[in-house]
């Protein structure tokens, strides 16, 4: 990262899909609504008509250069494309492991088995990756960021959006569920590294954020 100024980190959550909309747990292969698209599509015009970068929209910030990445999804690749995005794919980017329970409705799951996900972070009752492992998951890929350039986009997930807050502002695990965020959002924090290095493991859960401090900016607008 650059000594002139803090990383700026936006986090682009992916247009709906299908099964969004059907309050179903996806899979890699669902694709974006074609609404969605078009949606996702005028937001990258209206950034293009603001070249001098001064747009204060949250369009504006979130597509302002920067190096993009996204998942191996094909809902964030789609939502990257349509926004005009050349996103590098990042596997640590990838959606919550829900196990048994892709591609299956909120209906087609036991409601114990539901409430025991949300009220237990290291609970796993489908058999793929606990709220904790996300958590993990994405405090070493926070950590990482230090060694990127100033501009920094991810498309991703609403669960990696969540984790991602939940880690830089290290706040305690059972808040990842009360994070709503919609799909077409932007999230902005900044990065910076403090004078100072953080020691290993302090206050940033079991893999921590590494040596960066952060800031939220704004949190899941709308694009």
């Amino acid at each position: 990262m650059s000594a002139g100024g803090p990383l700026r980190l936006t986090l682009v959550s992916h247009a709906r899909t299908a099964a969004v909309r059907a309050a179903r747990f996806g899979v890699d292969d669902d694709t974006i609504d074609d609404a969605e698209a078009r949606r996702a599509a005028a937001v990258a015009t209206s950034h293009m008509t603001h070249t001098s970068g001064t747009s204060r929209t949250p369009s504006g910030r979130a597509l302002r250069g920067g190096r993009a990445w996204c998942d191996r999804s094909l809902r964030t690749r789609q939502t990257a494309q349509a926004l005009g995005l050349s996103a590098t794919p990042d596997p640590a980017l990838r959606d919550l492991d829900v196990g048994a329970w892709a591609g299956r409705s909120l209906d087609e799951i036991s409601p114990a088995d539901l409430r025991l996900w949300t009220e237990d972070p290291v609970a796993a009752p489908h058999g793929g990756e606990s709220v904790v492992d996300l958590l993990d998951r994405v405090a070493a890929w926070l950590a990482a960021r230090a060694t990127d350039p100033e501009n920094v986009i991810a498309v991703t997930h609403p669960a990696v959006v969540r984790a991602v807050l939940v880690t830089a502002l290290r706040s305690p695990p059972e808040v990842f569920w009360r994070v709503d965020v919609p799909p077409l959002s932007a999230t902005l924090l900044h990065g910076r590294l403090p004078a100072t290095p953080t020691p290993p493991g302090h206050a940033g859960g079991k893999a921590g954020t590494g040596s960066m401090l952060w800031t939220l900016r704004h949190a899941c607008l709308p694009l």
